[in-house]
Formats: structure tokens, C-alpha cells, sequence
């Protein structure tokens, strides 16, 4: 495909796109006429593989393959209302893979959609690495709040190693040695560092319950401000397991260290980018 043909799909397939409810759409009559098909009836039986391999994927069909109405002329400036179907760009993607790729504006459309679904995909899992890496943050400040707490009511850092550790022990029934081995996690590295974002959270919360309930209850000493926090830790076990989640059996997250240092290269990187673009 020459790159003439190139640009024009490409602005083609751009015009096309429209907003429904702050959605990208595209219509499913206008994709027909931009993938070459001729027959509303063909296109039909992409556009329902497409929504069989939405359905397969997980998705729910209604969420990306709406039923909507056009109008169309139909002579002497008059209009009917047809059947249309808007399409979400992961809907399109679908459409592209299952038509007909000896069709140029097929393979287009599927590269097309492709790249642009997997941009939106890059954004969507830099924006969970970076949301496990606020909540490791925030779960370093609530523990360091919290043992300056415990510092006053006469737990020194030692005495505060162990109630974190029984509290860890209480959240995920396994003692840090024991949690360490089944995650895979260096002897030299917390925890915490490896696990993912709803047991950092766990474990936030269970923190910040314990310094509460602490100052609260005006606790002091190790062993009764120790039970608090075991039975802080109990407590937030117990609700997971309510919703059906077992902390000690989540899979162990990458390394928080290299998720912030791959974090820092992309920003690096898109500064890099964007000072070339303003030479």
C-alpha cells in the first residue's frame, strides 16, 4: 500500500469518528461503506463475529456495539430512519479482524485499530502502575506516622518491626519468612514492595486503624497496642474474604523499584521526544 492510499484511509477513518456520550464512535453503516462492503447483509455477519469475539473476551456486547438510528435520504429532501449500530474503537478492532484482509482497506483498518487500542491499553496499565505505586507510597508514610506514634507510647523501632509483622502474619495467615518464600521475594526487600495493589491498601488500612485506634483508646506499651493491631489486621482479612479474596494468594506484583524506575525511563523518554518536535 503506497503512502498516498495510507494517508487517505488514515483521514478517512479520522473524519469518520464521532461522540456519543463522550465516547469515540464509529458508525457501523459508515464503516461499512470504508471497509469496502458493498451489502449491508456481508457486513452484518462481521459486525456478529465481532460480537461473538467481544463476548468471548469478556466484554459486555452492549458496551461497545449499541444499537442506534440513522437517517438517511431517500429523495426530494426526505428521510428514514435506519438501523445503525455505533462502534467503539475496540468494537471497530473487532470488526477489522474479522473481515476480510484481502480487502486494502481491511488490512488498514486492522493495523488501523490496532495500534490506536493498543495505545489506550499502554495508558491503562500505566495508570495501575502508577496507582500501586501512590498506594506503596502512602503506605510508607501511614507506617512511618504510625511508628512515630508508637514511639511516644514506649515501642521502639524493634518492638515496631515485630507488631507489623504479626499484623502481617494476622492479614495474610503466613509469617513474613513464609509469605517471602511463597512470592518469591528477597530476604532483603519488604514485602510490601511485591505485593499488589489491594494488599498494599490491606495493609494502609490496617495501619491506619491501628494509629487510631491507639491514640484513641490512649494505648500504651507493646503487647495491648500489638493486639490492636492484630486485630486491625484480622478485621481487614475478614472483609476481603467477605468479597471473595484471599490475600495470601494473589499472585506477586513486579517490583516496585523497576515499575517506578520503567515509570521514570517513559517520562524521560517523552520529554526527550517532545524537545525534538520544538526544534
Amino acid at each position: 500500500m503506497k503512502t498516498d492510499e495510507i494517508k487517505h484511509l488514515f483521514n478517512q477513518f479520522e473524519l469518520a469518528a464521532s461522540e456519543i456520550e463522550g465516547v469515540e464512535c464509529w458508525s457501523a453503516r459508515e464503516m461499512q461503506r470504508l471497509l469496502g462492503y458493498s451489502k449491508w447483509e456481508n457486513f452484518e455477519k462481521v459486525i456478529q463475529k465481532a460480537k461473538d469475539a467481544c463476548f468471548n473476551a469478556g466484554e459486555h456486547i452492549s458496551d461497545h456495539f449499541p444499537d442506534v438510528r440513522k437517517m438517511v435520504g431517500i429523495g426530494s429532501d426526505t428521510e428514514r430512519a435506519i438501523l445503525d449500530i455505533a462502534l467503539t474503537r475496540y468494537a471497530c478492532y473487532l470488526v477489522a479482524q474479522n473481515g476480510d484482509s484481502r480487502k486494502e482497506e481491511i488490512a488498514f483498518a486492522q493495523n488501523y485499530f490496532a495500534v490506536q487500542t493498543r495505545k489506550a491499553e499502554i495508558i491503562e496499565q500505566r495508570l495501575l502502575e502508577y496507582e500501586r505505586i501512590k498506594a506503596r507510597e502512602k503506605l510508607s508514610q501511614t507506617e512511618k506516622q504510625l511508628s512515630g506514634i508508637l514511639y511516644e507510647r514506649g515501642v521502639d523501632n524493634q518492638g515496631f518491626a515485630i507488631i507489623r509483622s504479626k499484623g502481617d502474619q494476622a492479614l495474610f495467615r503466613l509469617s513474613t519468612q513464609q509469605l517471602k518464600k511463597k512470592m518469591g521475594i528477597p530476604e532483603s526487600r519488604p514485602v510490601a514492595d511485591f505485593l499488589p495493589t489491594i494488599s498494599i491498601k490491606a495493609k494502609d488500612l490496617a495501619a491506619e486503624m491501628t494509629g487510631f485506634n491507639v491514640q484513641t483508646k490512649d494505648l500504651k506499651g507493646q503487647n495491648p497496642i500489638e493486639k490492636e493491631h492484630v486485630d486491625n489486621s484480622f478485621a481487614v482479612r475478614d472483609m476481603l474474604l467477605k468479597r471473595g479474596i484471599q490475600p495470601e494468594n494473589l499472585a506477586p506484583a513486579t517490583d516496585i523499584k523497576k515499575v517506578q524506575r520503567k515509570l521514570d525511563s517513559d517520562d524521560k523518554k517523552v520529554l526527550k521526544d517532545s524537545k525534538k518536535k520544538t526544534k
